[in-house]
């Protein structure tokens, strides 16, 4: 009888050590391992804020704008109405959309030539019709916001068909990354565009169409 009383002991045991093993290497119901996802971290604790094309709780509801500039004035509407001191008598929502044409038409549709001048680019940035009109209205515009940023000489100076725009530096580094950044990753640069936007919008430039 002690054989088979020390024989089911052992059996009891040899058990209770695969029960133990098998449950350190399953995760629990509640982690998202369990359901072949990765966790996500978040180091506020919690999810992170939704926003224009952010997925929603709502997996059946659409939430992206379906169009760039339709989400970037999307966006500018949002951040007005979400504040008390807006002067809807002045906002100009209209400027802004011609402004994102005007984008629009430089970056995919004016045509760029760039010659490598001392110190830097000279650029010729041509058009016809509604890209024309862009181009010299950006170009231009460009030009005097960012002269002087990086240390950078910013000039634009008008042509029959576009802008002749030309950055220089003294730095040897900078000539270099000028002429690396070339025409867009020039217009680009800088910090200005979004505050730009919501001042247009905010008809802080005096005009209304």
């Amino acid at each position: 009888m002690a054989s088979i009383r020390r024989l089911a002991a052992i059996a009891g045991t040899l058990a209770a050590m695969a029960v133990a093993a098998a449950s350190a290497q399953t995760p629990p119901a509640s982690s998202p391992m369990s359901s072949g996802q990765m966790p996500m971290h978040h180091h506020d604790g919690q999810m992170p804020a939704a926003g224009p094309g952010a997925p929603t709780a709502d997996a059946t509801v659409p939430n992206a704008p379906g169009q760039g500039a339709f989400g970037a004035i999307q966006e500018i509407v949002g951040i007005l109405e979400a504040d008390p001191k807006t002067d809807w008598s002045k906002v100009d929502l209209e400027a802004l959309r011609q402004h994102l044409i005007d984008m629009n038409e430089v970056t995919l549709k004016a045509a760029q030539s760039a010659k490598v001048v001392e110190g830097g680019l000279e650029i010729t940035v041509t058009g016809e019709g509604r890209t024309l009109t862009a181009i010299q209205r950006m170009v231009p515009a460009w030009a005097a916001t960012m002269n002087g940023y990086k240390g950078w000489v910013t000039k634009a100076a008008k042509l029959p068909n576009g802008e002749l725009l030309t950055v220089t530096s003294g730095e040897p580094a900078e000539i270099q990354h000028i002429r690396g950044l070339g025409f867009i990753g020039l217009m680009v640069s800088g910090s200005h565009h979004q505050p730009h936007h919501l001042a247009m919008a905010k008809g802080q430039f005096g005009h209304r169409h």
